[in-house]
């Protein structure tokens, strides 16, 4: 069955807020075998009957969110109803539910408090639980002279949307599909590989079995694969992508290498520092957001100049001197000196060019150093290539660089599992 959105709001256009509802909407029809086909943002104006006219014809099931408040501009409820032939009725038990709520509450009540309670003939009401507004279904062809599919008409605000949403959305949602066949949705969360090697990897083995859909959402340093099918196509695609891409795969599910990585010491008992110098933090900062991590985060030093890392770890001047600051013995030196420092299992280090100047001919903008020391093994350093913007070359570098401990996290297992795709370091999911 085809879905679509209407999200109502002046203010979603100017910018001023975010459009929270597609995300929500769309994760929680999918297991029910419903996908959003097409989304619409309109302003609270005559443009709201307008696409509900054009929607009516293109979908079975439609949802409209926001403009079901009190005040002028909330004009959905009488737009929907006018555009379905339906005639808008003051509901007296939700009228008194407004009265008791606002008296509670302390707040005077007004007429236009009174409008909350209209709701068009026919419909069936959700409550509302955390708000004023109540939410409504119509089911499709209420009136028989207007061709329509089932309407779901939303709160604006996510706090008072979702609950309802989930409560009472989705049984009639539910009773409308019935028993249909229903898809399954797999994802693939890779770290260090551009889109375009992963497709080259395993796109066209994975979209030669029947049914799959195949899809990628590239972030910086990280690829997300999607796969829908049934479940008779999911297991053999699946096979392939886990096979092909072993130990690039960080996660199957919804959760960042940073949450990875501190499941991963947490689990061995083991700990972590980090001396950043052209990101500034960010490792720390990614880690240190995660439930948990003061369990394994010892210290992070941001060592920005050449004097603070001297004075921060002891650097050794003549070692800046002789390599500068960008370099591998620097980024080795600092990796070394912060897992000393804080007595960690792991340190990692950054040290790079973020530009837009500061580059040279052997050391263009975009240079970076990655070291890795740890307890059990020699130091590492990788050098990469990221040539972009300033908070995307931060982020390229941070991704790197908690990609590179992952590794190490789980050597021990990888001589068992299918080597990864190799890629250019100068390239890394800039394709």
């Amino acid at each position: 069955m085809r879905a679509a959105l209407i999200n109502t709001g002046t203010e979603l256009l100017l910018g001023d807020v975010q459009d929270a509802h597609l995300a929500f909407i769309a994760r929680e029809i999918f297991p029910l075998g419903l996908r959003i086909e097409e989304r619409r943002t309109v302003p609270d104006t005559e443009a709201i009957r307008q696409t509900l006219a054009e929607l009516f014809r293109r979908c079975e099931i439609l949802f409209v969110t926001g403009g079901l408040g009190p005040t002028t501009d909330d004009i959905t409820r009488e737009m929907v109803a006018e555009s379905l032939g339906l005639e808008l009725r003051q509901d007296p038990e939700l009228l008194n539910s407004l009265r008791r709520r606002l008296r509670i509450r302390g707040i005077k009540w007004t007429a236009g408090i009174a409008r909350q309670s209209d709701v068009p003939a026919g419909a069936r009401v959700f409550p509302n639980e955390n708000g004023s507004a109540p939410g409504f279904y119509l089911e499709a062809n209420i009136n028989p002279r207007i061709p329509s599919p089932h309407v779901f008409v939303l709160p604006g605000p996510p706090r008072e949307l979702q609950p309802m949403f989930q409560k009472y959305a989705i049984p009639v949602l539910r009773s409308i599909v019935g028993s249909s066949a229903l898809l399954e949705r797999r994802l693939y969360r890779i770290a260090g590989v551009g889109e375009s090697l992963v497709e080259e990897a395993i796109g066209e083995k994975v979209l030669a079995i029947p049914g799959i859909e195949l899809g990628y959402c590239a972030r910086p340093g990280e690829v997300e694969l999607r796969i829908i099918g049934k479940a008779e196509e999911i297991e053999p695609a699946d096979a392939i992508i886990t096979s092909t891409l072993g130990l690039s795969i960080f996660s199957t599910a919804d959760e960042t290498l940073e949450e990875v990585i501190v499941q991963l010491l947490r689990k061995h008992n083991q700990t972590l520092s980090t001396a950043e110098s052209c990101t500034g933090g960010l490792i720390a900062n990614r880690i240190t957001n995660v439930p948990g991590a003061s369990e394994i985060f010892v210290a992070g030093y941001v060592c920005y100049t050449n004097r603070a890392k001297t004075d921060m770890l002891d650097v050794d001047p003549k070692l800046i001197e002789a390599h500068g600051a960008v370099s591998d013995s620097v980024a080795r030196a600092l990796a070394e000196r912060a897992r000393a420092c804080a007595g960690s299992d792991y340190a990692l280090a950054t040290t790079g060019i973020a530009g837009p100047t500061g580059g040279s001919p052997k050391k263009p903008v975009g240079t970076v150093y990655v070291g890795l020391a740890s307890a059990e093994a020699k130091t590492v350093v990788q050098k990469f290539f990221f040539p972009t913007d300033r908070e995307t070359f931060k982020q390229l570098v941070a991704q790197a660089a908690l990609e590179i401990l992952r590794r190490r996290l789980i050597e021990g297992q990888s001589s068992k599992s299918q080597a990864p795709i190799s890629s250019e370091s100068s390239n890394t999911n800039l394709q």
